[in-house]
């Protein structure tokens, strides 16, 4: 078996290093946070295996205070919204997250939030230096991220293939999967694929309120449309999702649930995955403390701000301080609360190599916000996991690790420090949980090709076709009445009623014969 592996890989590989030269790609992230870590890593491997990346990333507004910025190995060019600009999608931003917070609806503030970065992207395409160096490049191939809807306008406007990559799971957007609704849940439905009568029906009426709501998230960035795109070639952002030549998802079956997909789909979750390196020797320290109980390490992402949750923090303070494990707790000692005064077992660091962590023999759990590639990293370590759900895809993703057994989730504005406890205990002494989620590491890592590989694989062979319409369905180019039988439907409805109707008149034309051949014969 892992003979056929090796050559398996290496044919993958070694076709796309005989047949391909090394291709000008240009990768594009206006959005900060998770998705410049994402579209970074991204750059890296492209980079890695040959090809000349350039980055198109806006400084300034990365959402994450305190990340480490490394050397890059590719070309960069990096541009400035003005600092008016950059406040108003601060506010905007930490806005959202409060009413995430509150469990509060959340999606007006995320169509205010789009409209902000259509305003941003307006600044963006009119910087005539920034675009007209990026035409003079001539790239192969850009490469561009789902919900950075400006990149997808950038690759437009210099008329050149793209490729997009889903930072979240399946669902989260449509671009054209297949996704029967009696077993595929809807994106916030909160449903598993293991869906009653009532989950069905309430999946069929949530696909029509997604729907929706993706149409006004696209919507937002119509004005932008309208400036830089003359009357005439205005194109369509949702024809545009359509337009990638090739998908990639951040997700992976070892998580999500099984789903149809189609040829131009790729799903590379875990790309996010670095060799391991020995943790920091005060960390290191820290847990030898503890000796057989381990430590739990608790972490929240890089969008949410703990200084807009005090309260919350002092009940996990509470919890943690309940348990015979050490805690490492990433969390600005600058958002500490003044009047808490921290427990012995628990040690907060404004950054820790979380991967690094996870792969440590002595975790004991893990504490998350369920961030894509948080709970993705957590799997492939075999960490099983407590989740704190914020905002956006985090919910549904810990839908889909408590119903694989991998963790327990609670919401955070329901946290109290008894609940928790119990919570944690329950994760760290019930071993089905540990058994679940190492089953599923093995599941993440004994496929043939890894994330990277994948990646770059797909890559090499859309640049030796000249594009992917070879894996693109015609239903992509049919009208919707054509893609869903509207037309045969009807077709096949009026045939049936003609003929019914024809029939009747028949059997009435019948009948009145027969009633006039009783009347003749009387006579």
């Amino acid at each position: 078996v892992a003979g056929q592996r090796v050559l398996l890989l290496v044919g993958f590989l070694l076709s796309g290093v005989l047949l391909s030269e090394a291709a000008k790609i240009l990768t594009i992230s206006t959005l900060g946070g998770s998705h410049y870590l994402l579209l970074n890593r991204v750059s890296q491997i492209l980079q890695e295996h040959g090809h000349n990346v350039t980055m198109l990333p806006q400084s300034g507004n990365l959402l994450i205070p305190d990340i480490k910025e490394e050397e890059k190995s590719y070309q960069v060019i990096r541009w400035f919204l003005p600092e008016d600009n950059q406040k108003r999608i601060t506010k905007h931003f930490n806005s959202y997250i409060e009413t995430a917070l509150d469990g509060r609806d959340e999606f007006e503030g995320l169509l205010k939030l789009m409209e902000i970065f259509g305003i941003q992207c307006s600044y963006l395409l009119s910087r005539k230096d920034i675009m007209d160096s990026l035409k003079n490049e001539n790239f192969d191939l850009v490469f561009v991220e789902a919900f950075d809807f400006c990149s997808f306008l950038i690759a437009e406007k210099l008329v050149k293939p793209f490729v997009a990559i889903l930072p979240t799971r399946f669902g989260s957007l449509e671009f054209g999967l297949p996704s029967p609704l009696s077993y595929v849940p809807v994106f916030h439905s909160l449903l598993t694929d293991h869906m009653d009568f009532w989950g069905r029906v309430k999946n069929f009426l949530m696909f029509f309120s997604f729907s929706r709501s993706q149409w006004d998230l696209l919507s937002t960035f119509d004005n932008t449309i309208k400036e830089h795109f003359p009357e005439g070639s205005r194109p369509v952002l949702s024809h545009l999702l359509l337009k990638a030549e090739l998908w990639f998802v951040n997700s992976d079956f070892a998580f999500d649930f099984a789903r149809p997909l189609l040829p131009n789909t790729v799903y590379v979750g875990g790309l996010m995955e670095k060799p391991i390196k020995p943790v920091p020797q005060d960390l290191e320290n820290f847990i030898a403390n503890f000796g057989d109980a381990g430590f739990v390490l608790v972490a929240f992402g890089s969008t949410l701000n703990t200084q807009q949750s005090q309260e919350v923090l002092k009940k996990m303070h509470s919890a943690f301080s309940h348990l015979p494990q050490g805690v490492i707790w990433k969390c600005q000692s600058s958002h500490w609360p003044k009047d808490v005064r921290l427990a012995t077992n628990v040690k907060i660091v404004d950054w820790l190599p979380q991967s690094d962590l996870l792969a440590h023999p002595s975790i004991r759990l893990f504490v998350t916000h369920g961030g894509q590639n948080s709970v993705m990293e957590a799997i492939r370590h075999g960490v099983p996991m407590v989740g704190l759900p914020v905002n956006g895809d985090q919910h549904g993703n810990m839908v889909r690790v408590v119903a694989k057994n991998y963790g327990v989730s609670i919401q955070l504005n329901q946290v109290t420090a008894d609940t928790l406890t119990l919570m944690l205990k329950q994760v760290i002494e019930d071993k089905r949980y540990k058994s679940a989620v190492a089953a599923a590491s093995v599941i993440l890592r004994s496929q043939p090709l890894s994330p990277a590989q994948r990646l770059v694989g797909w890559i090499d062979h859309i640049l030796q076709t000249q594009g992917a319409a070879h894996l693109k369905p015609y239903a992509f180019q049919q009208p919707w009445h054509e893609q869903y039988l509207i037309d045969v439907f009807v077709f096949l409805l009026g045939l049936t009623l003609g003929t019914v109707w024809l029939c009747g008149k028949l059997l009435g034309v019948v009948v009145r014969w027969l009633r006039g051949a009783r009347k003749v014969k009387k006579t």
